[in-house]
């Protein structure tokens, strides 16, 4: 059992206002479960970088099964991090938060954002039944929306209006808390294909060569889980010469299986001359820069296919998937991976990609493209009771991704 020690001096916390520089502030919480959420929270706080009326501090929760890393990730914002013992204890005027985990035990009128495409999920829990009749509102059940007869979430934030409906037949009485406000995380995308050659660039990707992106998410049914000769293949058919080859895994399974884990088990992978991407980011700018995805049921191979990008997909993940949600829809679009060749098949669906071929993937990720930002900004500040600042609200491009070096290569640190 934790024992709570003691407080950590920050704004609104007892003692600390007598040494407060800057006084009047409202202060805004931000809630790190797990770095996938992490990452989500990071595109919301630009919305907010520069305004002199906050204070932004950060807290992982306690939760009975935590996730490896976390706290780490957080600590590296160099922000103030409260314990979470000490923040369930105090009032914040605005909450953030990327998933439903332990949020109704904060005091603050609390903004919950997908941390994926869609708070509407895509992919099965490993509770869910496979076999039985699963619900079309999974991800907005009422049992994650409303604690104790309270609707937790101040505001929902939806990417599209059929999150809207099923929201309404999930949880009616929370539908006047539901702000449809798009995508943030595909508009960045969007507006990042102005730099496709510099990010190419930094991916290591020399004239002559393609691009090849592999995803794979969490779960035995992914595209790791499930194809247990996948980095032999990448490592024997697609020729370092030829192909630039760089993976993004998702960031539950290095938090789950550690770090030095994932990248000893692409260590063969590595030594022919590909490359890996960090959990936390990278894997934007790679599917933006990418001419063939390999990938499975998991957000980044969505993203990738409504940026327009020809995919690969593993058959597996179909047990995985949600019915009626964006990934099987994927499904219906994208080319199956097989067993042949490698080379052969990322030739094969290159030929047979055309414009357009994945565009109601796009209208299915966002109803409001272009407009999350602005639409999320204004959530924020009316909950705060302050006027937004004069600025248009910012749609960064990503930042140019970092690659990680070789494990037993002079040390765990990522490349230079």
């Amino acid at each position: 059992m934790c024992v709570f020690q003691g407080w950590v001096m920050a704004p609104g916390s007892p003692g600390a206002d007598r040494w407060v520089t800057r006084k009047g502030c409202r202060t805004v919480l931000v809630v790190v479960p797990h770095v996938t959420a992490g990452t989500r929270l990071a595109d919301l706080l630009q919305l907010l970088s520069g305004d002199q009326r906050l204070q932004v501090v950060f807290t992982v929760p306690s939760m009975a099964d935590a996730w490896h890393g976390a706290d780490e990730y957080v600590r590296r914002w160099d922000g103030v991090v409260l314990p979470w013992e000490q923040v369930v204890r105090m009032r914040f005027d605005l909450a953030l938060a990327a998933s439903f985990q332990q949020i109704h035990r904060i005091q603050a009128p609390v903004v919950l954002s997908p941390h994926g495409v869609g708070l509407v999920k895509s992919r099965l829990s490993p509770w869910d039944d496979r076999d039985g009749e699963v619900p079309p509102t999974l991800g907005l059940s009422r049992e994650l929306v409303v604690r104790d007869g309270r609707i937790v979430p101040a505001a929902l934030l939806l990417t599209h209006e059929a999150e809207l409906a099923r929201l309404r037949d999930s949880c009616p009485e929370a539908v006047p808390r539901a702000v449809i406000a798009g995508d943030l995380c595909f508009d960045r995308l969007r507006v990042s294909r102005p730099l496709r050659t510099r990010y190419r660039e930094a991916l290591g990707v020399r004239r002559g060569q393609q691009l090849v992106v592999v995803s794979s998410t969490w779960s035995s049914h992914s595209l790791l889980g499930s194809e247990s000769d996948l980095v032999a293949r990448l490592t024997t058919d697609l020729p370092a010469d030829r192909y630039r080859v760089v993976t993004a895994v998702h960031p539950l399974v290095w938090a789950l299986h550690g770090s030095w884990q994932v990248r000893s088990w692409f260590a063969d992978y590595l030594d022919a001359g590909h490359a890996l991407l960090p959990p936390e980011d990278g894997w934007r700018a790679a599917v933006v820069a990418a001419d063939a995805v390999i990938g499975d049921h998991g957000s980044v191979t969505v993203y990738a296919a409504a940026l327009g990008v020809p995919v690969l997909m593993n058959r597996s993940s179909a047990r995985d998937e949600a019915p009626g949600s964006v990934a099987s829809a994927l499904r219906r679009l994208a080319h199956a991976l097989d067993d042949r060749d490698l080379t052969r098949q990322l030739r094969e669906v290159r030929s047979a990609h055309r414009p357009g071929r994945h565009a109601e993937l796009g209208a299915l990720v966002t109803s409001r493209p272009g407009q999350a930002a602005a639409l999320v900004r204004r959530t924020a500040y009316e909950i705060l009771r302050l006027p937004e600042p004069a600025r248009p609200a910012p749609v960064q491009p990503v930042p140019l991704p970092v690659l990680l070096s070789h494990p037993f290569a002079g040390g765990l640190g990522v490349a230079c």
